[in-house]
């Protein structure tokens, strides 16, 4: 007993300056992400995935459901136990994704120190921490932030097992592929990236067999990770996967004679997106860690330590270049997973920039700080008070803020719906079928003695008919409501980003229908 307390205590004070600077990034990083975490405004996709996972947890046989719409459903099966213990729908998703991204902070530290240094851990830690990109995605109930997490220790393990070539490290490795895959099928590139960790494979004293026992490794690796993926073959909508993928994915052949269609396209986003989302310093931090990994292993000619942040390179990279050759619907989340990998090299690029500076003590500590942080700390101050006010992309802004796919009001609608309906039937027709309506709403409503109706722009003759003999209303987004129908009284309006382009202002509606 006092030797095990001992060893323990050894390896504190051993291992305290690591200890010390991740308490303070993980405490950083909880100050960026916890506060007002429901103040933006719910996006269509958080208002299914949370309804989603209420409907599992209330009806077991529906765990599967998240197929008929050709996603995973793991990120919903883990949403499950913060359903039973916060009351608030959107709170508890949206924790999910700040604990996932507390698992990507991990990944990011120890990552960086296994294939740099310390020293590196503490930069690509902290630039995880501030960077509006993983700060604006980490506070939203969003798959990309855990398969962000998942990719980020595959990355990790892979790496680890061409060091150690041991069964137990090839099967946490498959068990993270396979909840990668079991998160979004974008993971399933993970494990077509892994023969690139070969990179990062010696055979020097490693035996004649060493290059045998890694393939081998892998296999038990891919083979738990499919085993896995063909648990989703118990669902009865098991094809939707692979016939939902075409909406989204352009095939080879589609691209035949347009090769540089939508490539082109998707590079002026990204070269909208991330000067705004990473913010100037941190993005030339980035590039410099590329561009120190890319020499560094043509001077050591591909033979160097260096060769394991090439397969960070790799793993950050390749992805990226396939999501903008074939992907139809490209939005900045897409691109989440490549994130923690860019800030690894963007980590250690700074640390390549520290020494010309060390001749006065402190300052390239300052200096760095100084010309880092300001930015993103501004950036993230109004995302954390007034999400709308931040420069995020134009796109972006739209999608999150301003669109149909922004939901305003719905916890304080839901509110007063619960009100009425203590003393009559009420009945709620919604603009939509699935999506910010109704399922927006829906998440407030799980428990509630009321019947939510499904509509298009225009309201349905069933709504119509239900305020014969019921107290109805109808929600919808002004916008498209407009001028479509009377005999309805305006309850509350809740007011949605101002376009800065100068349109139309959108808000949500609440109307009563009138008999």
């Amino acid at each position: 007993m006092y030797v095990s307390y001992n060893k323990h205590v050894k390896f504190f004070v051993k291992h305290r300056i690591e200890i010390l600077i991740f308490l303070v990034l993980a405490l950083g990083y909880f100050l960026l992400r916890l506060p007002n975490l429901t103040l933006q405004p719910i996006f269509a996709d958080e208002a299914i995935y949370i309804r989603w996972a209420q409907v599992i947890r209330s009806e077991p046989t529906l765990r599967f459901l998240p197929l008929s719409d050709g996603k995973t459903p793991l990120f919903m099966w883990a949403m499950i136990p913060l359903l039973k213990v916060i009351e608030d729908p959107l709170l508890a998703g949206r924790l999910l994704s700040v604990f996932s991204g507390f698992f990507t902070l991990l990944g990011v530290f120890f990552l960086s120190k296994k294939i740099f240094n310390t020293r590196t851990a503490f930069w690509a830690g902290l630039l995880y921490v501030v960077t509006p990109y993983t700060v604006f995605f980490d506070r939203m109930a969003l798959v990309d932030s855990t398969l962000s997490a998942f990719t980020i220790w595959i990355v990790y393990f892979a790496i680890w097992l061409t060091k150690n070539l041991r069964l137990d490290i090839s099967m946490i490795l498959g068990y993270l592929l396979g909840a990668a895959v079991l998160t979004k099928t974008p993971g399933m590139i993970n494990l077509f990236l892994l023969p690139f960790s070969l990179v990062a494979f010696k055979r020097e004293n490693r035996g004649k067999n060493a290059l045998v026992k890694l393939i081998v490794f892998w296999g038990v690796a891919i083979i738990i990770a499919l085993f896995i993926y063909n648990i989703l073959r118990l669902g009865p909508n098991f094809h939707m996967l692979s016939s939902r993928n075409a909406d989204y994915i352009f095939s080879p052949l589609e691209l035949i004679g347009r090769p540089l269609d939508p490539l082109i396209p998707h590079f002026r986003d990204i070269s909208d997106w991330f000067p705004k989302l990473f913010t100037w310093p941190i993005l030339l931090s980035v590039i410099w860690g590329i561009i120190y990994v890319i020499f560094g292993l043509w001077k050591q000619s591909f033979k160097g330590p260096l060769l394991l942040g090439g397969v960070v390179l790799i793993w950050a990279t390749i992805p990226l270049f396939l999501n903008m050759f074939f992907l139809k619907t490209f939005t900045a989340r897409y691109l989440l997973p490549s994130i923690p990998l860019l800030l690894i090299l963007a980590g250690f690029g700074v640390t390549k920039l520290l020494p010309p500076f060390a001749y006065i003590k402190r300052l390239p500590l300052l200096l760095m700080l100084v010309v880092l942080l300001p930015l993103p700390l501004i950036f993230n101050y109004f995302l954390l008070t007034a999400p709308e006010k931040a420069p995020l992309p134009k796109e972006e802004r739209i999608g999150y803020f301003e669109e149909w796919t922004a939901g305003y009001g719905f916890s304080d609608i839901a509110k007063f719906i619960i009100e009425k309906s203590k003393d009559q039937k009420v009945v709620v027709g919604t603009e939509g079928f699935f999506g910010t309506l109704p399922d927006g709403l829906y998440i407030y409503l799980d428990k509630a003695n009321v019947s939510i109706v499904g509509s298009h722009a225009t309201m349905s003759t069933q709504v119509r008919e239900a305020a014969k003999d019921n107290l109805t209303y109808f929600i919808g987004n002004k916008k498209r409501l407009q001028g479509s129908f009377d005999n309805v009284i305006l309850i509350k309006e809740y007011p949605k980003a101002k376009p800065q382009d100068g349109s139309l202002q959108d808000a949500i509606v609440l109307y009563q229908v009138l008999p």
